[in-house]
C-alpha cells in the first residue's frame, strides 16, 4: 500500500508531463519562446494552430483526470479518504503542470489539468464553471478573464452543490487561488487594456451587436 506523500509525488510527476512542451519537442519548437511565453493551450492555439492546441488540451486534461483517478482508486496508508485523496492528487498534478520538474519548473497555467481533475472527482461542479467560462469567453473574447472568473466561482459552486463537503471546498479554494496567481499577468494586462482578445470567440457579442 502506498503512502500518501508518495502518491502525491506520483501525481506531481504525472502533471509535470506538459502537453505543449512534449508535443513541441516533436515539432522542434518551444512555445515558451513564442507568443505569450506560456506552455498552455491558448498560447499553443495562437502560435501553432488548432490541431496542436487540441493535442495539448487533451494531454493536459487527461493527466489531471488520471492523477485524480489514481488518488480515488489507490488507497494510501493513513490517507484522508478516497474523495479527499483524489482531489489532493488532482491538485498535485496541477502543481506539476505549473512547475514541471522535467522542464525547468516553467510550465502552463493549470486550467486544463484542473478540468481533468474536477471531471473525475466532482463532475457536476464542471457544469456551472464551464457555463460561466463559455458565457464570458463568447461575450468578451478574453480567455484569461473567463478562466479566472470560473476558477473563483468554484468556491461558491462547491458550497452550493456539496454543502458540508470540506474536502471539495478546500480544493476549490486552493484551485481558485492558484488560477488567480497563474493568471496575474492577464489580470494586469486587463487593467491596462493590453490583454489579447480572441475576436472570433465573441459569438454572443456579435449576436447582440456589442462593440
Amino acid at each position: 500500500m502506498l503512502r500518501l506523500p508518495l502518491l502525491l509525488l506520483l501525481a506531481y510527476l504525472l502533471g509535470s508531463l506538459s502537453g505543449a512542451l512534449l508535443l513541441g519537442r516533436l515539432r522542434g519548437v518551444d512555445i515558451r519562446t513564442q507568443g505569450s511565453g506560456n506552455a498552455g493551450g491558448t498560447n499553443a492555439l495562437r502560435t501553432q494552430g488548432w490541431r496542436f492546441a487540441l493535442g495539448v488540451a487533451l494531454i493536459d486534461i487527461a493527466k489531471g483526470a488520471l492523477a485524480a483517478g489514481l488518488g480515488l482508486a489507490l488507497p494510501a496508508a493513513g490517507g484522508p479518504g478516497a474523495e479527499a485523496q483524489g482531489l489532493a492528487c488532482g491538485l498535485a498534478a496541477v502543481l506539476g503542470h505549473v512547475w514541471p520538474l522535467y522542464f525547468g519548473f516553467r510550465g502552463g497555467k493549470g486550467a486544463a489539468t484542473l478540468v481533468g481533475a474536477i471531471a473525475v472527482t466532482a463532475p457536476l461542479l464542471l457544469v456551472p464553471l464551464l457555463a460561466l467560462w463559455l458565457l464570458l469567453l463568447t461575450s468578451t473574447g478574453y480567455v484569461g478573464l473567463a478562466t479566472v472568473a470560473a476558477g473563483l466561482a468554484a468556491v461558491p459552486a462547491s458550497v452550493w452543490l456539496a454543502p458540508g463537503d470540506r474536502a471539495l471546498l478546500a480544493f476549490a479554494a486552493a484551485a481558485a487561488a492558484l488560477v488567480v496567481f497563474t493568471h496575474r499577468a492577464n489580470l494586469q494586462r486587463l487593467r491596462t487594456g493590453t490583454e489579447h482578445r480572441f475576436e472570433r470567440a465573441r459569438v454572443l457579442a456579435r449576436w447582440f451587436g456589442a462593440r
